[in-house]
Formats: structure tokens, C-alpha cells, sequence
């Protein structure tokens, strides 16, 4: 049987209880925190080159009302890839996930230091030997951004730089 009486009774101790107004007056998280921003530097429309070849061209946008950072990847022959960019507030850590078209996957963590975002991972090869992965990105003071990356197949003993692509903006039309 429903009693309207108690229903009212009910609803409002709930609405009226210290808990029920502390949320009701705190906003949601969002991304507006400056650690969100870390990253912007990347974002644009860019002509990317190794050693002064051009490569390929990427598409870094913020979406998710800041939250994310999506990037647009074409290499010069046509082959294509995709990263997510985020903050996570639960760990502290700045993540990409990064998907080709040839069906590679990266996923890396990492932390915004010393004007540079440095994200670290593990990965594997074909046939299941383990590869570490170092993926820095930083700001240059001309407006470029460098992506440095690396990888080690005997456990950080030694390097190989396998990316050192330079990132410049393209100019828009009529500049």
C-alpha cells in the first residue's frame, strides 16, 4: 500500500540532511585544472618531418570539454593511427592509447616534467619478446614541437631512438 504522507516525510529528511546539500552544492569534476592544459602545446594542424623529410601530417584537437586530447595521424605513404591523450585525476598520471591502422597499440603512462610530457610503456613484438617504450613530447621555444621516442628490447640496458619527428604548424590559407 503507498502512503503519500511518508513518501513526503522521506524525501524531504533525505533532501534536507547534510550530505544531501553538501552535493547538491558541489560542483562535478571537470578538466579546467592547469594540469589538464599540460598538453595544449600540441594541439593544431601539423606538418611533421625526421631530419627535415617530411613524414606525415597530424590533427591534435581537445575535446571532451578539455578532457581529452585526440590525435590525427597520416604518414606520408598513407598509413594511419590515432591516439586518446588524458589526464587521469585517479592516478595522477597522464595516458595515451594509440591505434594504426595496421593494428599496432601502444599503451603508455607517463608525467609532465622539466617542460616535457614523458610517457613510458611495454609492448611486444611479434613472437612475444617484451619491448619498453619512451615517448617524450615537448615544446620548442620557436612554436615546434619534437617527439622523441625510444625503445629497449633488453630491459633499459640500451636505446634505440626509433622517432624524431619534428612537429611544425601548418599555415592557413592566405597567410
Amino acid at each position: 500500500m503507498y502512503f503519500p504522507s511518508t513518501f513526503l516525510v522521506v524525501a524531504f529528511v533525505v533532501a534536507a540532511s547534510p550530505v544531501a546539500a553538501q552535493n547538491a552544492q558541489t560542483p562535478p569534476p571537470d578538466c579546467s585544472a592547469p594540469v589538464y592544459r599540460q598538453l595544449d602545446f600540441w594541439l593544431g594542424e601539423w606538418d611533421v618531418s625526421i631530419k627535415g623529410s617530411p613524414v606525415g601530417t597530424n590533427v591534435i584537437t581537445s575535446e571532451e570539454k578539455g578532457c581529452l586530447i585526440h590525435e590525427t595521424w597520416r604518414d606520408a605513404r598513407g598509413g594511419t593511427g590515432q591516439s586518446f591523450n588524458f589526464y587521469d585525476r585517479q592516478d595522477g598520471k597522464w595516458h595515451q592509447v594509440w591505434v594504426s591502422s595496421t593494428g599496432a597499440v601502444l599503451d603508455l603512462a607517463g608525467n609532465y616534467e622539466n617542460g616535457r610530457l614523458l610517457y613510458k610503456g611495454v609492448g611486444r613484438r611479434p613472437g612475444g619478446a617484451e619491448v619498453l617504450h619512451e615517448l617524450a613530447f615537448s615544446a620548442n621555444p620557436d612554436g615546434t614541437v619534437r617527439q622523441h621516442w625510444q625503445v629497449s628490447a633488453d630491459g633499459g640496458k640500451t636505446w634505440t631512438v626509433t622517432w624524431d619527428g619534428l612537429y611544425v604548424k601548418k599555415r592557413a590559407v592566405g597567410r
